[in-house]
Order: structure tokens, then sequence, then C-alpha cells
């Protein structure tokens, strides 16, 4: 007679008895955070264009800066907070303004829960998907190196958040055309609104976070106990229900602007006026 009380046998890699198509959704994960990850890291090593600034675009009297170089604390653009690449850097390593920019917003999605739980399934197989076998047989968590740095999430939630700000000062300043001679005055080109969806989605990402979440509602195990812990809880709750989408919307948005950017700069695409 079988004992009831006994463990069910360790699945083997990828055995299971659900009867759909539970690969699916890894396999699309896989792809498109690959796709993501190679064109991020090729842009960020491409900031010129026939020794042309390539992530930013000013034709037409328009002021678009790339999402992936901003801010730019070291450049080929007028942006550039302290001008071009400084004389510490060493002479043999590639230097690219993105070097200063991408580990922020990198680190922050890295150890984002929502990108944990996807990017473990669908690269890492731990698990590839709900009720399927696994390829290692033990189990270890976040409480040893390497994973145990997830933990700083936390804190790369407080640089992202800045960021936003950051980003939505591009988006402002791509709102003023100059004219011939030079005068400033308001307008809206498709690239205005480009970046400025740019910044409304990774908002909503951000503002979505579990660990602001946390933090917005106090700290406590009980916000309602606190009636402006409680709003304020609640607001972000309401973005964090769909943060998933919102990861998955943020994150092909701003490739696609740092793209819009790049290939209106180097003269494929033509930046059309709304309003000029």
């Amino acid at each position: 007679m079988a004992d009831a009380n006994a463990l069910p046998q360790q699945r083997r890699f990828a055995e299971t008895l659900r009867p759909d198509a539970w690969w699916v959704q890894p396999l699309a994960v896989f792809l498109g955070f690959s796709a993501f990850i190679v064109y991020s890291t090729w842009a960020a090593f491409h900031p010129l264009h026939n020794g042309v600034c390539a992530y930013w675009y000013n034709g037409g009297g328009a002021d678009y800066l790339s999402p992936f170089f901003s801010p730019e604390i070291f450049g080929y653009s007028p942006h550039a907070l302290f001008g071009p690449a400084p004389a510490w850097w060493p002479g043999w390593l590639f230097f690219s303004p993105a070097f200063f920019v991408l580990w922020a917003p990198a680190g922050f999605r890295f150890t984002c829960y929502y990108y944990r739980g996807a990017y473990y399934k669908a690269f890492w197989a731990d698990p590839i998907n709900c009720a399927v076998g696994e390829p290692r047989k033990s189990y270890l968590g976040e409480r040893y190196f390497p994973l145990i740095i997830q933990n700083v999430h936390r804190y790369f939630m407080y640089v992202a958040v800045i960021f936003i700000f950051i980003l939505g000062y591009d988006a402002w300043e791509g709102m003023w055309f100059k004219d011939a001679s030079g005068a400033e005055h308001f307008g809206i080109g498709i690239g205005t609104l480009v970046l400025a969806l740019n910044t409304v989605f990774l908002a909503c990402y951000t503002f979505g976070c579990h660990s602001l979440r946390h933090l917005i509602g106090g700290f406590l195990d009980e916000p309602s106990k606190v009636s402006a812990c409680a709003k304020s809880y609640a607001c972000v709750s309401c973005l964090n229900h769909r943060h998933m989408m919102w990861a998955w919307i943020s994150l092909f948005w701003v490739g696609f602007s740092d793209v819009y950017v790049r290939l209106c700069a180097m003269g494929v695409w033509h930046d059309f006026h709304i309003i000029f």
C-alpha cells in the first residue's frame, strides 16, 4: 500500500502533465529580453554614425536626446554636462556616454520582482514554467551570492525615480523648437510625442514598483491605519496591479525611442511637425 504522506517524485527537466503549450510564454520572454539586450548593447557601443552624434537630433530646430544617453554626463552633444570624453578615460577603452547611464535602469530592471520571475523561467528554467520539471535538484533561494544582491532593488528604485524627472525634462526640451533666427517657440513633433510617451510609460512602470509601494505605504504591514499612507499605497497599487504590462510597454518604448532619435539623426526618418 502506498504511503499517503510520501512526497511525489521530482519531475525530470521539462516533464509535466500540462496539456497546454506551456513553453510559449517563457520562449516569448526569452526572445523579447534577448532582442532588447542585444539592441541596447549595440546602441551603447555606437554613439556616433559617420563621425556624427547618433543619439541627438536637432533637425528642423528640434532637440531630441535618446533616453539611452540621458542624462549625458560626458558626450558628443550640446547636452553633455561636462563636455566630451574626460581626460582620465583610458585611451585603450572604448568610450560611450551610455556607459554612465545604462547601469541604473539596467540594475533597476534586473532586480525587479517581476523581471526576476520572468527571466528565472526564460533563461535559467528555474522553473521553466509552473508544474514543469526543472534542471536542478535543490533550492537555495536568494539568500546566497550572487542572488542575494537582488536585495539592492530598493536602492536602484531611488535612482530610477530620479531618472523619470530627467527624462521628463528631456521631453519638455523636445517641445521647444528653434527657428532660423535662433529664437525658441513651442511646438510638437513626432519625436516630442515619442519622448513624452516614453516618460509616461517609464513612470507607470517605476511608480508601480513593489519597493515603492512598501516605501510610500509608510513601511507598515497595515497601512490602512494611517490615512495618508493608505491612500498613497492604494494609488501605487493601481499601477502595481499591471506591473507586468507596464514593464513590457516601457521596455519596448524606451528601445523604440532610441531607434526613433537615431534614425532621425542618421537622416533615415524625417521628423514631422504637428505644431510648429
